[in-house]
């Protein structure tokens, strides 16, 4: 049984950062015991080496370097602000010149999304959502 479930809604890991919306269980808002999970995880089987771009606090706390100590965390008010923020992250390669589409990133949940005829698959480009910033 899984002490802290989630689902993910959408996500996008870009090289420097990541975006996501989870959906917690009812009345459940611990978030950061999810992301203290996820990013253990994900460092434990982290082949790569940031010994070099570490501070001596993180090293004795046993921190490579890979994750921020802080996130930003926003509660999806109605479902026009869950489309807005899913749009968001699914354009959000496009924004820093990763890619001309959404479709053309394959780290998102935007092919799945796509795939579920929630998006288009030409969606993106040319629809104004440049303009487009939460941050």
């Amino acid at each position: 049984m899984v002490a802290h479930p989630f689902t993910i809604d959408a996500v996008v890991v870009l090289p420097d950062h990541l975006h996501t919306i989870w959906t917690l269980p009812e009345g459940d808002s611990d978030f950061s015991t999810r992301w203290k999970m996820v990013k253990g995880a994900f460092s434990r089987r982290y082949s790569g080496d940031r010994t070099g771009d570490i501070s001596e606090s993180m090293y004795q706390k046993h921190e490579k370097g890979i994750w921020q100590r802080r996130f930003w965390e926003h509660v999806i008010r109605d479902e026009a602000d869950f489309n807005r923020h899913c749009d968001y992250i699914h354009y959000n390669p496009v924004k820093h010149g990763l890619v001309s589409s959404p479709a053309d990133w394959k780290y998102s949940s935007f092919g799945h999304l796509v795939e579920k005829g929630i998006y288009p698959s030409n969606w993106g480009p040319n629809q104004g959502l440049a303009e487009m910033d939460f941050e």
